[in-house]
């Protein structure tokens, strides 16, 4: 796990995934990126319109595009979106590439978090627990396959999330010293 110089963050949308990476990635010295941003950076436009005009196929091919350039970046933390698990191009990326976390929550955490956002396509539904219990049924299995740690989030502070994984990262290198992602 260690030698690797970058931190990978994997699971469901509202884990915290994209708060957690940029304390993180203060805590560590590291440049912060997020996979659905940088494919919003890259196209000019949201992923709600991507969804809209190409499905989630094409969204996914984007995503894929995205995971590749970013995972061969060097000392970054990387926040990915919640479905970047479904590809085993992403996987094998993710995990050749960085220390991979899984943050992991539940669904009535997940709701709470994402409740008020209009950028989750996947959500745009009558009955979106219905739609997260799906999708954690699929993803579950994916993101433990992939982790090397996972943490859980639920009803707990970004900085606390965060500070957990610095713990664990200093943990499983072997010893108090800070956790040192150089080469």
């Amino acid at each position: 796990m260690f030698g690797k110089t970058n931190v990978f963050l994997i699971g469901p949308m509202g884990s915290g995934k994209t708060a957690v990476g940029r304390q993180l990635g203060r805590l560590l010295g590291l440049a912060f990126r997020d996979s659905d941003a940088d494919v919003v950076a890259r196209t000019g436009v949201d992923i709600s319109y991507i969804f809209e005009q190409e499905g989630e196929a094409g969204f996914r091919a984007r995503e894929r595009e995205s995971i590749e350039r970013l995972t061969a970046l060097d000392r970054i933390v990387l926040a990915t979106g919640g479905g970047a698990v479904i590809d085993p191009a992403n996987r094998r990326a993710l995990a050749e590439r960085g220390v991979v976390v899984y943050l992991q929550t539940s669904v009535e955490q997940q709701l709470a978090r994402t409740r008020h956002a209009r950028h989750r396509p996947l959500l745009s539904v009558a009955d979106p627990v219905r739609v997260l219990e799906e999708l954690l049924d699929q993803r579950v299995p994916l993101y433990a396959e992939t982790a090397d740690l996972t943490v859980s989030t639920d009803g707990r502070r970004v900085g606390a999330v965060a500070e957990e994984i610095l713990r664990e990262l200093h943990r499983a290198k072997g010893g108090p010293a800070p956790y040192n992602p150089s080469p």
